[in-house]
């Protein structure tokens, strides 16, 4: 197998980029509708910031071969939809038996993290925070501050993604929302749907 060269990559924190990076891709407002509870509060947020960046995803990626890892750095803005903080879509991966790191460079957030039957967990992310998101765990990055959320990444390069876990759900167990004194919490997602125990057996099942 031939070898690759080694790379380098700078985080830039004041811009929320990873300098030489291979990928760029970012989301806007208008690309997370149906994400949040107050639908009233979005729509009113689409029509003036629609086209804006919520949030944007620079990596450094070498290859898609296993063995291989991706690294990154994901910038979000700050802000609410009604009393819910700016979110990521979430995704698990594609091979849901990879894990993934994030370091926290700038701002705070909550990494947001549920399992295929259901349960749920949270874990606060600010600088020099390093947060392991284990195999088999869904998750989604919220940002509870008042300044971007600036994140540093790693994940196995032929993880992939998969969205729609989330959204044939309707959406995650939990949302992370203002909680009246300048906090967050979690609370109940009243559209959850629970995943048939068959979904949930084959997921855990994947090692491959």
């Amino acid at each position: 197998m031939a070898l690759f060269e080694p790379g380098v990559g700078y985080v830039d924190i004041s811009s929320g980029q990873l300098k030489g990076a291979t990928n760029r891709y970012v989301k806007t407002f208008n690309d997370l509708e149906g994400l949040y509870g107050d639908t009233a509060a979005f729509q009113a947020l689409a029509s003036r910031h629609g086209n804006e960046v919520a949030y944007e995803v620079t990596d450094y990626k070498a290859s898609s071969n296993p063995g291989d890892i991706i690294i990154g750095v994901t910038r979000m803005e700050p802000g609410k939809v009604g009393d819910e903080y700016y979110m990521t879509r979430g995704h698990i991966h594609a091979r849901p038996n990879r894990p993934e790191m994030y370091y926290g460079e700038s701002g705070l957030g909550v990494m947001l993290l549920e399992s295929p039957d259901g349960q749920v967990r949270t874990i606060e992310i600010g600088p020099r925070t390093m947060c392991y998101v284990p195999p088999f765990w869904i998750h989604r990055s919220v940002n509870v501050g008042r300044e971007p959320l600036v994140m540093t990444f790693s994940y196995p390069a032929d993880s992939g993604q998969d969205y729609d876990i989330i959204a044939k759900a309707g959406g995650m167990r939990s949302r992370i929302v203002d909680d009246g004194e300048g906090g967050w919490k979690a609370i109940d997602n009243t559209g959850y749907r629970a995943r048939p125990q068959t979904l949930v057996d084959s997921i855990m099942a994947m090692v491959d």
